[in-house]
C-alpha cells in the first residue's frame, strides 16, 4: 500500500501507542475519583494539556480536550454566539470544513446571517474582503488556518489583525496545520483555534479546543466538573495521553515535517504535471501546505481515477473524508474554478512522515497510466 491521504487521517506513532498503553490496562481509574487510584490520572492529563499547549504557543489552562475537530469548531462559534445574542452576523469562507459549513447553514434558519467570503482562482482569501464584510452587529469569524483540500493557506495573522481592530471574535480551524506550520498564539490575538489529534499522528476520537483566557467561553457539553467545568464527561486519559506525546513529537519535529515532506511532495507535483497532458494544480503554488497537492485532470471523473488507483494500491480521495460518501463534486474547487469541471475530476494527494522516496516515481506511474486508461474508454 502506498499510503497519500495523510490529510484524511495519520497512523498512530509506536511512540504515541507506548504512551497510551499504561492507561488501557494498569491505570484504568476515573480521574475524577477521590483516591489515589483514580486521581493520580489528573497528572497525565495536565501533562497532556502542557504538551498541546506547547505545541500552539498557548498556556495550559487555555486548552480543552474534545472528542474532535467538529466538536472544537461547533463549541466555538456556539461560545461566541452566545456571549453576544444580540448580534446576529457571522462571517467564513466558502472553502471551510463542513463542521463550520453546515453549523453555519442550519444557524442561517434560526436567524443568523452568515457571509461566505470567496476565493480566487488559487484558493487565496482577499483581505479587502473580509474588511467589507465587517458590520456593527459581526459577532464571529471563523477562518481555517489551512485548507483540507488544497493546503492553501490564508494570512491568518493580518485576519486576527482585523478582526482585534474591530473587537470581533475570531476563531480558526487549524486542523489541517497543526505539526506542519508553527503556531504561536501568544503572539496572535486569536479567541479561538480547533485541532484534532487525527491528523498529526495522535488516535482519532480526540482533538482540543484552545481558548484565549479573555475570550468568552460557554459549554457544549453541561455534565460534571470536568475541564474546569468546561466540559462535561470522564475524561479518556488514554487518548488524551497520546495526543499529548503526540504533540510533543510534532512540535519537535517541526522543521523536520517540511524538509522531510516537502521534497517528496513536490518531486510527485512535477512528475505529474510534466508527464500527464491536461494535468492542472488546483490553489497557489508557494502559500499551502508542504505535504498537500490537489490536481485537476482534464476529462477523468474523480472517483473513477480513485478506483485504479485503490486497485494498484495507492489511497488518494477527492476532497474531505468527511464528505466521502457524498456524489457531490469538491465545494473547495468549484468555489476556486465555477466555470470549469475541475471539480468533478480532481484528485488530492497529501503525504506524511511515513512516505517513501521510492513511493514518488512508484505512484507517478500508476496515475499515468490510469489517467491513460479512463481517457481510452
Amino acid at each position: 500500500m502506498i499510503y497519500l491521504d495523510h490529510n484524511a487521517t495519520t497512523p498512530v506513532s509506536p511512540d504515541v501507542f507506548e504512551a497510551m498503553c499504561p492507561f488501557f490496562r494498569e491505570n484504568w481509574g476515573n480521574p475524577s475519583s477521590s483516591y489515589q487510584f483514580g486521581s493520580k490520572m489528573k497528572a497525565a492529563i495536565e501533562t497532556a494539556r502542557e504538551q498541546c499547549a506547547a505545541l500552539i504557543g498557548a498556556y495550559a489552562p487555555e486548552i480543552i480536550f474534545t472528542s474532535c475537530g467538529t466538536e472544537s469548531n461547533n463549541t466555538a462559534i456556539q461560545s461566541a454566539l452566545k456571549s453576544q445574542p444580540g448580534k446576529k452576523h457571522i462571517i467564513t469562507s466558502s472553502v471551510e470544513h463542513s463542521s463550520v459549513l453546515n453549523y453555519c447553514m442550519a444557524i442561517e434558519k434560526e436567524g443568523y446571517e452568515v457571509t461566505y467570503l470567496p476565493v480566487n482562482s488559487e484558493g487565496l482569501l482577499k483581505i479587502s474582503d473580509l474588511e467589507a464584510a465587517l458590520r456593527d452587529s459581526t459577532v464571529l469569524v471563523s477562518l481555517m488556518w489551512a485548507n483540507n483540500e488544497t493546503g492553501v493557506l490564508f494570512p491568518v495573522e493580518e485576519i486576527a489583525q482585523v478582526c482585534r481592530a474591530r473587537n470581533v471574535l475570531f476563531h480558526c480551524d487549524a486542523i489541517q496545520a497543526a505539526g506542519k506550520q508553527e503556531i504561536n498564539l501568544k503572539r496572535l490575538p486569536i479567541d479561538y483555534l480547533s485541532l484534532t489529534g487525527h491528523k498529526f499522528y495522535a488516535p482519532k476520537g480526540i482533538g482540543i479546543l484552545y481558548v484565549n483566557r479573555k475570550a468568552p467561553f460557554s459549554p457544549y457539553l453541561y455534565g460534571g466538573h470536568q475541564e474546569r467545568g468546561r466540559r462535561g464527561g470522564t475524561e479518556n486519559v488514554a487518548l488524551i495521553a497520546g495526543l499529548g506525546k503526540a504533540a510533543q513529537i510534532a512540535h519537535q519535529n517541526l522543521t523536520n515535517y517540511d524538509k522531510t515532506v516537502r521534497p517528496m511532495r513536490d518531486a510527485l507535483e512535477k512528475g505529474i504535471l510534466d508527464l500527464i497532458p491536461g494535468a492542472e494544480l488546483n490553489g497557489h503554488k508557494t502559500a499551502r501546505l508542504a505535504n498537500t497537492t490537489n490536481i485537476t485532470f482534464q476529462g477523468v471523473e474523480s472517483e473513477a481515477l480513485l478506483l485504479l488507483l485503490d486497485q494498484e494500491g495507492v489511497c488518494a480521495s477527492s476532497g474531505s473524508a468527511c464528505l466521502a460518501d457524498s456524489n457531490e463534486p469538491s465545494h473547495v474547487v468549484h468555489a476556486m474554478k465555477p466555470q470549469t469541471d475541475a471539480s468533478r475530476e480532481v484528485i488530492r494527494l497529501s503525504l506524511g512522515l511515513s512516505n517513501k522516496v521510492g513511493e514518488i516515481n512508484e505512484t507517478i506511474k500508476i496515475i499515468q497510466e490510469a489517467v491513460n486508461a479512463l481517457r481510452q474508454v
